[in-house]
């Protein structure tokens, strides 16, 4: 991951741009640069070094006069590079990220669309003196913007970054570009605005296929890889796919509590099935309080779901950076929000469930995403997230939600079948999930309730949630996350659309805690 930040305004020297660039550097351990505006403000950049890792790699690119800085995989460049200099461009680094000022220059915003990325960029027109940003469509890379008490326009990888710089602190939306005030949607990767005629071993080939293909274009890196191996479905599959194009024992990282792990002896069994470099980190209660303040303050969130589940998930990564040489970290995000939850089970019918899934599609950004990107990249690692490839979620999104209801008993079957065979342990491929947060142990969560009843105890806390606002704390466990949050982030709740809950809406959804093990189909998923 890198760090983009840009403000466009004179009001600003260039020692305080730096110490709100100097908040994120972690992100980009490798290098700095700052660089002055044409326009007044500047742009700066702090380089984890992925692809062209010479110095020539280093933002912000330069064409013609104008200035791109961009936090971004675009996957395939070689061959568009090519495609470029045959056009008379010419390159100075192996970066897939210089090839966007000459691809602007060529298709202009339309380029955005045409880009299978990973991406958050922002871009200077020295020919028009105009400002241009853009997003992914699904928000794999964060973006932040807002606007200082002069109205000068800022950009950020991270709302920490712009604490104290603006005046509110807004998500770029996914799949937009910014121009001249206005954000104009080039891709909802939620829409489906066709059904996928595939049936049969056509549709499940057409899953396993398109996540090979995304699983394979995210391997490509001139920095040592790694994955996140939960033992769950779907970072076992993006392990096996890796294994199998790799052709050589990958690395694979697994994280529990010490008392009561439970997803610890799956990945194990997973990583000797694919005879993997595997390494275990064990997690203590101490260690999870303490890192609490911290992780809350890197998220930039107050959701119950997406603390619990980046505690470990944190201090995992924080151990690979430290002990080991990966800066790029494969991971199984995503696959949920396409295929299902325990609680869409409940799903009141076809259309409840597309739109539920749609909903979640776009809202990722916020919260599975945002825990990704966070988690790991401000470990000084690079996050890929193969199950958000754009075609394959384009591909999932258009399956008939009938079809991919649950009526079988086994959540995810459409995934599970398309990957039947020699691709992983039968006991893997269809065990039942356990969710991320209760799967490193029931204890952590158990103990963060716990450490909020210390914090308030009684009923006096409930007088508290309705002071924060629009969306308030119900439960002890929130009101200390939010409390946590509005240390570092005062006034900014709006950021987070809300809490990740069930849809209370549906019968058997209407409960008090995030977690599946509140639900009555739970069943085995703990064991």
């Amino acid at each position: 991951m890198c760090t983009v930040l840009a403000y466009f305004g004179t009001d600003l020297s260039r020692e305080s741009f730096e110490s709100y660039l100097n908040r994120t550097t972690e992100r980009g351990p490798d290098d700095a640069k700052i660089v002055p505006l044409p326009c007044g403000g500047f742009f700066g950049f702090q380089r984890l070094a992925i692809m062209g890792l010479t110095e020539e790699g280093m933002q912000p690119f330069s064409f013609w006069g104008s200035l791109a800085i961009c936090n971004g995989e675009l996957y395939g460049f070689r061959k568009t590079k090519r495609e470029l200099e045959e056009k008379g461009y010419s390159f100075r680094s192996d970066s897939d990220c210089e090839l966007l000022l000459p691809l602007y220059r060529e298709y202009g915003t339309k380029m955005f669309a045409k880009l299978d990325a990973e991406f958050a960029c922002v871009i200077y027109d020295a020919e028009c003196n105009k400002v241009i940003a853009a997003r992914d469509p699904i928000g794999i890379r964060p973006l932040f913007y807002g606007y200082s008490e002069s109205g000068a326009l800022a950009f950020a990888s991270e709302a920490r970054s712009l604490m104290g710089l603006v005046k509110e602190v807004f998500p770029f939306p996914p799949g937009c570009w910014y121009e001249d005030g206005v954000f104009h949607r080039y891709r909802d990767p939620a829409a489906a605005d066709e059904i996928c005629p595939d049936k049969g071993e056509d549709l499940l080939r057409g899953i396993r296929e398109r996540l090979i293909e995304g699983v394979d274009k995210r391997l490509d890196s001139d920095a040592p890889l790694g994955f996140l191996l939960s033992g769950g479905l779907d970072s076992s599959l993006v392990c096996a796919i890796a294994a199998r194009k790799l052709n050589k024992p990958i690395r694979t990282f697994a994280v529990g509590m010490e008392k009561d792990a439970i997803d610890l002896k799956y990945a194990r069994q997973v990583a000797d099935s694919l005879g993997a470099e595997h390494t275990e980190f064990y997690m203590t209660p101490e260690m999870v309080k303490e890192a609490l303040p911290e992780v809350i303050s890197r998220l930039g969130t107050y959701d119950i779901t997406t603390i619990r589940a980046s505690m470990g998930m944190y201090l995992l990564c924080r151990e690979i950076h430290r002990h080991t040489d990966v800066r790029v970290l494969l991971t199984g995000e995503v696959s949920d929000e396409l295929f299902g939850y325990k609680y869409t089970d409940f799903a009141p019918s076809a259309q409840a469930f597309q739109e539920e899934s749609q909903k979640r599609v776009r809202e990722l950004y916020a919260y599975d995403v945002l825990r990704a990107d966070r988690c790991i990249a401000d470990n000084s690692i690079e996050a890929r997230v193969p199950f958000g490839d754009l075609e394959f979620v384009r591909y999932v999104m258009s399956i008939d939600p009938e079809t991919k209801r649950n009526h079988t008993g086994k959540g995810k079957y459409l995934l599970r079948k398309a990957f039947e065979g020699d691709w992983l342990p039968p006991e893997i491929l269809w065990r039942e999930k356990a969710a991320f947060s209760d799967a490193v142990g029931h204890s952590m969560v158990d103990d963060l309730k716990e450490y909020a009843e210390e914090i308030f105890p009684g009923d006096d806390w409930k007088k508290e949630c309705a002071a924060y606002q629009p969306t308030s704390p119900f439960t002890k466990e929130s009101l200390l996350y939010r409390k946590i949050f509005e240390k570092y982030y005062p006034g900014q709740g709006g950021m987070i659309p809300g809490f990740w809950m069930p849809n209370r809406e549906w019968e058997g959804c209407d409960v008090d805690d995030p977690s599946a093990r509140v639900l009555k189909n739970y069943g085995d998923s703990g064991k």
